[in-house]
């Protein structure tokens, strides 16, 4: 079966049909006869790298929030820690990032849950039978939720070429442990021992 995809008119023309408008409407649509009241609703997106400008802005978040409500859900914004040392390696830092970006309650009105917890360790196997994979470990909120709603910003990815919607979930939603697992033996450092002068650079930008 085909999905059906929805496109908006990003002409702005009055504050009744204002392009934040039509994101509300259209998230409605894509609720209609999908979510049920009372469903938590985990609202998938990516909180940006600190001092990055290239992610979803929270204006877009609360019409899309917004919709969740008026349908019924309870939505809570998420995402996962990061497997490289960073802004979003812990679920500290991570909150402090998505403040930072402007995701905080009085612009977004919903709550921000770290999916994998604290460190990165709190996930759930989940059985898939895929190609890759018979099982694989996704973040305990992720899990939980009643509804998963994917809010996704393009971009470009230095082993994929592109990182979408594909990746904001299926490596978005793993915890650390998962997110390794789709890494493989890939990028293991091999660090070459006879150019090493012990400056220690490398420990603040790899945790292997």
């Amino acid at each position: 079966m085909a999905s059906l995809v929805y496109f908006i008119n990003m002409r702005a023309e009055n504050e009744e049909n204002s392009v934040l408008e039509r994101v509300r409407r259209v998230t409605y649509k894509l609720l209609q006869d999908r979510l049920e009241k009372g469903d938590l609703v985990a609202v998938k997106l990516h909180f940006g790298e600190r001092g990055n400008h290239a992610f979803v802005r929270p204006i877009f978040l609360r019409y899309i929030v917004e919709a969740v409500k008026e349908k019924g859900g309870k939505p809570f914004l998420t995402d996962t820690n990061t497997l490289y040392t960073g802004f979003r390696y812990d679920a500290v830092s991570h909150l402090e990032t998505a403040i930072f970006h402007g995701f905080g309650y009085p612009a977004v009105p919903a709550p921000i849950i770290i999916a994998d917890g604290l460190r990165g360790n709190e996930y759930q196997e989940v059985k898939i039978h895929g190609h890759h994979f018979e099982k694989v470990r996704i973040a305990w909120a992720i899990v939980e939720a009643d509804f998963l709603l994917v809010v996704t910003h393009v971009k470009g990815h230095i082993e994929a070429g592109l990182g979408g919607a594909l990746k904001n979930v299926g490596m978005g939603c793993a915890g650390r442990v998962g997110k390794q697992d789709q890494h493989g033996e890939t990028f293991f450092p091999q660090p070459r021992e006879e150019k090493c002068i012990g400056c220690e650079r490398c420990i603040l930008h790899c945790p292997s």
